[in-house]
């Protein structure tokens, strides 16, 4: 991992920061530190940070909020959340916001580190060229879909990964715990719940193709057919 990878942290709970920091830091990272959503927005912009480490309950400007704002500059920068809460709507909210992983407290700090690599990883080994997908034309490198001479549109940094990986295994059940291991980082209840907010907005972005289908092959996984 570059020694020069900067990540921002926001944590309003003044001693948890400082560990993480400290422990991110020992990791080769380099942490911006910040107690608030106002402050933490100060530092995106000033810093560039390459990827968010975010509490959702914080004074001034929420998690949530914060990640709204910072999506609508930047739909690629991974985003992790960071919170207390356990709720499906909750997880389900972060995700729709444009989180790309979801860390419930109290968590291990070897758990928060492997999850930040696997995001910061993603890239390492996709291709990047064009590929069709029926009407489509799926560039995983700008994150974008095509349909037919239409406009582009934008997918968020876990939908791309998430249509690149059901089109290397097109025609074929992708299980759902392996991408769920390799995208979330476990195959626990909550991630499941995400992957299947993702799955839906796939869905949706492909629906011009009435030849493109993501079939849900109940207790296994899911498979694209096109």
């Amino acid at each position: 991992m570059d020694s020069l990878t900067k990540i921002l942290l926001a944590e309003d709970e003044t001693a948890l920061g400082q560990i993480v920091k400290e422990s991110l830091e020992t990791k080769g990272f380099e942490v911006c530190f910040c107690t608030n959503g106002e402050e933490a927005l100060e530092v995106y912009y000033k810093e560039k940070p390459k990827l968010l480490v975010l509490d959702v309950m914080m004074p001034k400007k929420d998690g949530f909020t914060l990640a709204r704002e910072i999506r609508a500059l930047d739909p690629r920068i991974p985003i992790l959340f960071l919170t207390a809460k356990s709720q499906p709507r909750d997880v389900v909210e972060g995700f729709n916001l444009g989180g790309n992983d979801y860390l419930k407290k109290p968590f291990s700090m070897e758990e928060l580190i492997v999850r930040i690599k696997n995001l910061l990883n993603q890239n390492g080994d996709l291709e990047t060229e064009e590929v069709e997908l029926g009407e489509y034309h799926f560039k995983f490198k700008s994150q974008t879909l095509q349909f037919k001479d239409e406009d582009h549109i934008k997918l968020t940094h876990r939908e791309a990964h998430l249509l690149y990986h059901l089109f290397n295994n097109r025609n074929q059940v992708l299980e759902r715990s392996i991408i769920l291991k390799k995208l979330w980082g476990n195959d626990d209840f909550f991630n499941a719940r995400s992957m299947d907010v993702f799955i839906t907005k796939l869905r949706k972005k492909l629906s011009k193709d009435p030849n493109i289908k993501i079939i849900n092959v109940r207790g296994y996984g899911y498979q694209l057919v096109c």
